[in-house]
């Protein structure tokens, strides 16, 4: 197969791209700032150093949300861009496409993510889709012609996908809008009800990844290691202001996440076949996605389910690194088909 082939998944958080050529991997926030309306002012990691500090005639806008292209025209903008950055200006002519799509969206939702590679400037020879769940089981390194059951949770910015696949296909798969974004909004809310203080979304994303813990033991910590010190403003003076947050407050107000979490997958444990169930008991549950790194949420999973919780290093990366392997090995070219034309 020519080496002239891109794999690519649209996160709602990060854009990957995988370059065969190359055999690298492109790896940026999945946002776009424009300027006064119509003018392309920065992507990527540069145009999230602006979000939520850009002036009034800058837009900074992420094309997806909850797992599905909202804005079709930024995301062919942003895709442009990014395929330039990673082939140079004249790009790879004719190359061959893959992108991962979530399986539990509709066809005409499929198709948008197909026509952000159709539709663009890119001249494409072939462009394929993919399922996440069946990308992320190749790059767990799941035998695809097994009859085993293996259950996936990729848990993403916006979405959890929980899947159950077998024989290279999917029996049952779920997609909840929750996320990482969720939490940050929580640990928003929290801090201005406790603290009187409003931070951005930037800021709780950093509480976030320092005091969130799905199993908090107030007894277990040490002195020191449960208080974070944020920077806001205090929403009864109007003044910028500094205040210690405390991780116990974190917790509280994120509970109720892993809760709802731990429900949907005991909801699709109870849809899945008795057979494909006790293949789960003998492989246990996986665990991707950039929001699956919350410190001991996999040893909560494994409470609540009584089952064995497989994580793995990079797990925001399984998807592009299954692409990668579908992409550059002929035996795993009918995992891929061309998504179905839209009809109104």
């Amino acid at each position: 197969m020519s080496r002239s082939v891109f794999g690519i998944d649209f996160g709602t958080s990060n854009i990957k791209i995988y370059n065969g050529i190359t055999r690298t991997t492109l790896n940026e926030k999945n946002i776009i700032a424009i300027k006064n309306k119509d003018i392309l002012f920065e992507i990527g990691d540069e145009a999230y150093k602006m979000y939520e500090k850009a002036p009034e005639n800058i837009q900074v806008i992420f094309p997806i949300k909850y797992g599905v292209i909202a804005d079709l025209k930024s995301m062919k903008m942003l895709f442009e861009q990014f395929y330039k950055k990673m082939t140079g200006p004249r790009g790879s002519k004719m190359g061959r496409f893959c992108i991962a799509v979530p399986a539990d969206i509709t066809e005409v939702e499929k198709r948008a993510f197909y026509d952000v590679v159709a539709k663009s400037d890119i001249k494409a020879r072939e462009i394929k889709i993919v399922e996440k769940p069946i990308a992320d089981a190749v790059g767990l390194g799941i035998d695809m012609t097994s009859s085993r059951g293996n259950m996936i949770i990729n848990i993403g910015a916006d979405t959890t996908e929980i899947s159950v696949i077998s024989l290279g296909g999917i029996v049952v798969s779920r997609i909840i809008k929750l996320g990482g974004n969720r939490l940050d909004q929580m640990i928003c809310d929290v801090v201005k009800r406790k603290y009187n203080i409003l931070i951005g979304l930037k800021t709780a994303e950093q509480i976030k990844k320092t005091l969130s813990d799905a199993m908090y033991d107030e007894d277990n910590e040490e002195e020191g290691d449960d208080i974070l010190y944020v920077y806001g403003r205090n929403v009864i003076t109007g003044l910028p202001s500094e205040r210690g947050v405390s991780k116990d407050t974190i917790y509280e107000a994120i509970k109720q996440f892993f809760d709802d979490i731990t429900d949907s997958i005991k909801n699709l444990l109870e849809r899945t076949p008795p057979e494909l169930s006790a293949d789960i008991i003998d492989t246990g549950i996986f665990l991707t996605g950039g929001s699956s790194s919350i410190k001991n949420l996999d040893k909560l999973i494994a409470k609540e389910t009584d089952l064995k919780v497989n994580t793995v290093e990079n797990a925001e990366d399984s998807v592009i690194r299954g692409i990668s392997i579908i992409m550059s090995d002929s035996r795993y070219r009918k995992l891929m088909y061309e998504p179905r034309e839209s009809s109104f």
